[in-house]
Formats: C-alpha cells, sequence, structure tokens
C-alpha cells in the first residue's frame, strides 16, 4: 500500500485490515479520532508508535510532551505543517511495511 491508498482507504468506515498500531493510529487521526489514535501509537512501543504519539501531542499543542516523544522515536521535533508530517511519517511507515512484507517468507505475519 502507498500514500495514495492509504489516504483513498479513509473513505472506508474501518481501516484496512493488518495495519501496524502505528499506521492505525495515523488512519484514526485522519478520521478525527485522537483519543482512538493516541490509544493505538501507545499499544505500538518502539519508535514507530512512539513517532506517532510526538506527532499526536505536537497536534495537540503539548510540545513538551511531544518533544519526549520525538526523542524516544529518536526524531527531531518537527516544524513542519502537522498534514505534512502526518503524510511524511504515514510514507515512511507504508514503506517500511512494503519492505518487511518483500523480506518475508510467503505466508509469514510480515508477508
Amino acid at each position: 500500500m502507498d500514500l495514495s491508498a492509504f489516504r483513498a482507504s479513509l473513505a472506508a468506515p474501518t481501516p484496512p485490515p493488518n495495519l501496524s498500531f502505528a499506521l492505525k493510529a495515523l488512519w484514526l487521526d485522519a478520521e478525527g479520532d485522537w483519543d482512538g489514535a493516541h490509544r493505538a501509537a501507545q499499544a505500538d512501543e518502539g519508535g514507530d508508535g512512539d513517532w506517532v504519539h510526538a506527532y499526536l501531542h505536537r497536534k495537540e499543542g503539548d510540545a513538551g510532551n511531544a518533544a519526549t516523544w520525538y526523542r524516544r522515536a529518536g526524531k527531531p521535533v518537527c516544524r513542519t505543517s502537522l498534514d505534512a508530517e502526518w503524510a511524511v511519517i504515514a510514507e515512511a511507515l507504508l514503506a517500511r511495511r512494503g519492505l518487511r512484507s518483500l523480506d518475508a517468507p510467503p505466508g509469514s505475519p510480515g508477508a
């Protein structure tokens, strides 16, 4: 799935199946469900979830908390628009997801 397909999936009533928690968080955020997005980001402990978590706290206006999550994600504090940051994160996570699928043996969870 690329960014265009991910954006197109926002027309559906539910997120696409098999999204990572971090991608599900971005999907929910784009649908206006900040609380659901926050829960999904928290469920993804690690770099990807931390990056989305940072974005979400930046979006809510909590710069201090966002900075903590950017640091945990190993990312600089973002200074672009929220829409641009959302797209950058989504594109990066989708690209990684695609690479994992290509590297995974057929029938494995990453395939």
